[in-house]
């Protein structure tokens, strides 16, 4: 049943390109006719040379997606003369210019769009029937491309992946970090299987999958004063200098409404676009900060941050996997999205205290170290994601 469906879904796509590229609707000019007739000679004698293959339209999706023949060469793993002989072989048997070269970056005709949209189609339906082939002999196999903010996935991904790569040697996760932004646009054009989010947005198209919510702490330097504090309650940053987030992200956005509806008011000595940027402010004593308790614990573990739960607050970061609506999950995506549901946060609790020098220990730790993502997407109300 599996295979019929996607017989039957690779068919439509394929007809649908060369409805589109071949021209009349039922009426057939005497060109057609025997271009149509050579090719039933070519294929009859075995010397069809430039039929499409699935390899063919991988290239293809490559060169249209990065609008360029050297980076799609680079991540087809050919070199860049392969790359063009190819997509010339294609337009060559579609007859008609899918690319105009004349342009940099690279710029697809409107045949070029419609092949790009059901080769895409094409290539994932076989990728899927590839990955379901593999899984009912109990292999799960076959490459995700994954796109993620950097302080989700520099802290705590990379154990998720060497567990997945462990349990699953013929799998292959290619990770790269990117602004939220451009996680975004990597899932909906086709250039990820799966972003990795904060405050993730449900767009048209596009698919969210909630994965957790990192619990916000207090973060100061070790000798600053609320450092020996094992929790202390929002007011108590009133009057502090807050190195805090830039004002168009909705992790501030968050932030301040907290502190608004508790009527504290804070001193905002610096703003940044990241996670990391602020850890180092905090570091030298530039102020304190509210950030997610998994962002600094690997400070907090080598004495350079001091991190403090709050009392009266429940302020969270939510964290979510994105996809587009329309994609196959592979049964290897689906392993890894159940493995990134189980992951594990490293917490305050996981944290052993540090004594900080000349002073008694402090209380609270704090999670693994962050880096920063410096855009914005947005929140499950609606808003954007940011660090």
């Amino acid at each position: 049943m599996f295979l019929r469906r996607i017989a039957a879904r690779f068919a439509v796509s394929f007809g649908r390109v060369r409805a589109a590229v071949g021209g009349s609707h039922g009426v057939e000019s005497p060109l057609m006719a025997r271009r149509k007739q050579a090719d039933r000679i070519d294929e009859g004698i075995g010397t069809r040379r430039h039929a499409i293959n699935i390899e063919t339209m991988k290239v293809f999706c490559h060169v249209a997606r990065e609008q360029s023949f050297s980076r799609g060469a680079t991540a087809s793993g050919i070199t860049q003369s392969a790359a063009t002989q190819c997509v010339r072989r294609i337009e060559e048997h579609l007859r008609t210019q899918l690319i105009d070269r004349r342009k940099r970056p690279l710029i697809l005709t409107r045949a070029g769009q419609l092949c790009y949209r059901e080769f895409r189609r094409i290539v994932e339906i076989y990728d899927a029937l590839v990955d379901q082939l593999q899984a009912e002999q109990r292999e799960i196999g076959g490459t995700i491309d994954v796109a993620a903010i950097y302080s989700v996935g520099l802290h705590g991904l990379g154990t998720c992946m060497q567990q997945f790569l462990r349990s699953y040697p013929r799998a292959k996760v290619q990770l790269e970090y990117r602004r939220p932004d451009e996680v975004y646009d990597a899932v909906e054009t086709g250039r990820a299987h799966l972003g990795l989010v904060s405050y993730p947005q449900a767009r048209p198209g596009l698919t969210v999958i909630p994965l957790r919510a990192e619990r916000m702490v207090l973060a100061c330097c070790p000798d600053h004063p609320l450092a020996a504090r094992h929790a202390v309650p929002l007011s108590a940053v009133s009057g502090q200098p807050m190195i805090t987030f830039d004002r168009d992200l909705p992790i501030r956005r968050d932030i301040d409404r907290q502190l608004r509806r508790r009527d504290v008011k804070v001193e905002v000595a610096m703003e940044f676009d990241n996670i990391e940027t602020i850890k180092q402010a905090v570091e030298i004593g530039a102020g304190i900060s509210i950030l997610p308790e998994p962002t600094v614990c690997k400070e907090v573990r080598m004495g350079t941050l001091a991190a403090v739960r709050f009392t009266d607050c429940d302020l969270r970061r939510p964290i979510g996997a994105i996809h587009r609506e329309r994609m196959t999950i592979t049964p290897t995506l689906s392993k890894f999205l159940e493995l990134l549901k189980e992951m594990p946060l490293d917490t305050l609790d996981d944290t052993p205290a540090h004594d900080p020098p000349s002073q008694a220990p402090k209380a609270a730790t704090g999670d693994s170290g962050s880096t920063a993502e410096t855009d914005r997407c947005a929140t499950p109300n609606g808003g954007e994601d940011s660090p």
